[in-house]
């Protein structure tokens, strides 16, 4: 509101200074008024009544300023001089010539911006903006009202205050009771009755129950657990564990640092817990699963099928054998595992099967070719002749049969099953030991005299060397009795001047007879009866390498005997090929004749 003063000095000699009141401003020295609403002008002058000679002696002078309503409080001292330079000037704002109803159907004109609400003027026509309760600020500008924290500024609760958009909200916190205002019922504490209700009781029973049956179910596992880690334990220990395997290592002056332990829950884990479908093969030993290992890499475990202590003892044989060495044509082993009541063996996967499957199932008749047949013997020659010769301690691998020969993925031939393996001391040129190998393959001199010397191994391969050669098996009760044993009747063949007629007849197809014969011909000499009389090893090993280089220099062209002749030899033999057998039977020894056949039970 606008506050007009006037201060004028004293013209009627009737007033003296001491007529003037501070503190009012009643006519005698000050007068004041107030503008009239609605005015669009005002003026204010300031006359005398008397003329100035009759003024006594303070300021001869008057002045009127216009000020905020209670600002000026007048004293006798602003009669000498004005008491200020400045003073506050309260505006009524207003905009002019609509209604807030009328204002507000004009969007485009329309000054009340967010937040604000229109009021009419009391003063004049027109409306004035108005920042809504709980804001502040500018009604007529963009975002001119702003929100009011009142939690910050007046702080209203005695709770919690929550601030929000226009306005704020009190709670208690947990405990209390109220509305959590300062000027309401605030927050009083929670006194609470004990009342049990049969809800209250039945929920407290389930709950009871329920942590009753968690706590029996956790024993029951923490027990079971504890159960299967002494078992665990037991078998490691049983089987022999690490520190055995350590021992009779270094007693072969072997390493364990290649040789990686597994867990029984990795190698489960692997086979997808023995699946059926994970099978590679059954023995009589037991059956081997193919697994996968986290590092994705494929291997091939051997578990035992039967409960036997003394498989035991197998296995640790084939370990410390097979961890002494290191060839491209005998099987890797990877690891082993001693927490299973009998240990297991993880060594590569062998990508196709065994050499028995490729030669005698009908599946695989023609997979396998005379040269790939001739190479497979030589690497199965060299492995044996690295066992006798090379390796740190003589090795008899005592069970060299197609069966323990795997071929991978490029037909490269790897011998494998080490568990009737012994390492011969570097003093014995043979061992007395019980008698151990299949039927079929055995050494008849070992079978009699139960000593095992290293062309015991040279027997049992002049075994697989006539499988290769004929395509039958080394024992077959479906041949007539005299010829079950493929030896006899691969050397009453030879001596009858009958070899032709039991060769496989895709070796006849694809070799020439000359080379058959020469290969025949080690096979005989390694099945002599005598094992003295039998080339070594590495003798045979030479042999057949020597073949496969004379075939990759000069390919056979039927020199000896053409195709047609060879064919002609599965009936009636040419007099040409007649004769390379006549001229070479005399040089066959007569011990191959002189076998002693000996009682044939079922193989190992």
């Amino acid at each position: 509101m606008w506050q007009p003063h006037l201060l004028v000095p004293f013209r009627d000699e009737r007033h003296r200074i001491s007529d003037v009141i501070n503190g009012s401003c009643s006519g005698i020295g000050c007068c004041e008024t107030s503008i009239p609403r609605n005015a669009y002008q005002y003026n204010i002058s300031v006359t005398s009544y008397n003329d100035h000679h009759g003024i006594w002696g303070f300021n001869p002078c008057g002045y009127a300023f216009v000020a905020e309503d209670g600002f000026f409080s007048f004293s006798t001292d602003d009669l000498y001089k004005p008491p200020f330079d400045e003073v506050p000037i309260v505006l009524d704002w207003l905009i002019p010539n609509e209604k807030c109803d009328d204002a507000k159907k004009n969007t485009t004109t329309y000054m009340c911006r967010e937040n604000s609400n229109c009021i009419d003027a009391e003063n004049g026509d027109g409306y004035q903006c108005h920042c809504l309760e709980g804001f502040k600020g500018n009604p007529y500008l963009q975002n001119g009202c702003q929100d009011i924290n009142e939690c910050m500024t007046s702080q209203p609760c005695s709770g919690i205050c929550t601030n929000s958009q226009g306005t704020y909200n009190c709670s208690c916190p947990g405990g209390y009771q109220g509305d959590g205002r300062k000027d309401g019922k605030g927050c009083t504490l929670i006194i609470h009755e004990k009342r049990f209700h049969s809800t209250d009781v039945a929920l407290g029973v389930s709950i009871s129950l329920l942590l009753i049956l968690l706590g029996g179910s956790w024993l029951y596992w923490g027990l079971r657990q504890r159960k299967i880690s002494r078992q665990r334990e037991k078998f490691f220990l049983e089987n022999g564990g690490r520190l055995m395997l350590q021992r009779l290592l270094s007693e072969h002056e072997g390493s364990v640092e290649s040789v990686r332990i597994f867990t029984d829950e990795e190698l489960k884990k692997a086979t997808d817990h023995y699946h059926e479908n994970r099978i590679l093969g059954q023995g009589g030993q037991g059956t081997v699963y193919r697994g996968i290992l986290p590092n994705n890499m494929v291997v091939a475990i051997k578990k035992a099928k039967i409960l036997d202590r003394s498989q035991v003892e197998t296995f640790i044989n084939e370990l410390i054998i097979l961890s002494q060495i290191n060839h491209r044509n005998v099987v890797k082993l990877i690891g082993c595992c001693f927490e299973t009541e009998v240990p297991l063996l993880v060594y590569e996967f062998v990508t196709n099967g065994t050499l028995s499957d490729r030669i005698h199932n009908c599946r695989h008749e023609s997979t396998l070719s005379w040269r790939a047949r001739l190479r497979i013997a030589g690497e199965t020659a060299v492995a044996l002749s690295y066992l006798h010769n090379d390796a740190s301690t003589q090795i008899l691998h005592r069970d060299i049969k197609s069966t323990n020969i795997l071929l991978d993925e490029n037909y490269t031939a790897k011998v494998s099953d080490f568990g009737t393996s012994r390492l011969v001391p570097l003093d014995r040129m043979q061992l007395t030991t019980l008698v151990q190998g299949t039927l079929g393959y055995l050494d008849p001199e070992y079978f009699y005299t139960s000593q095992l010397t290293e062309r015991s191994d040279v027997y049992s391969f002049g075994v697989v060397l006539a499988e290769l050669l004929t395509g039958l098996r080394a024992l077959s009760f479906e041949r007539a009795e005299n010829d079950r044993n493929l030896s006899l009747y691969f050397a009453s063949a030879i001596k009858g001047e009958r070899l032709f007629e039991i060769i496989d007849s895709r070796v006849l197809n694809e070799g020439n007879p000359e080379e058959i014969k020469q290969v025949a011909m080690l096979a005989s000499r390694c099945l002599r009866v005598k094992g003295e009389d039998r080339p070594a090893m590495k003798e045979v090993a030479m042999e057949l390498e020597g073949l496969m280089r004379v075939m990759e220099r000069h390919p056979w062209v039927n020199q000896s005997c053409d195709l047609e002749e060879a064919e002609y030899l599965l009936g009636e033999r040419s007099s040409k090929c007649d004769g390379i057998l006549k001229s070479n039977a005399s040089k066959i020894d007569d011990s191959i004749s002189n076998q002693v056949p000996f009682e044939i039970g079922s193989g190992r």
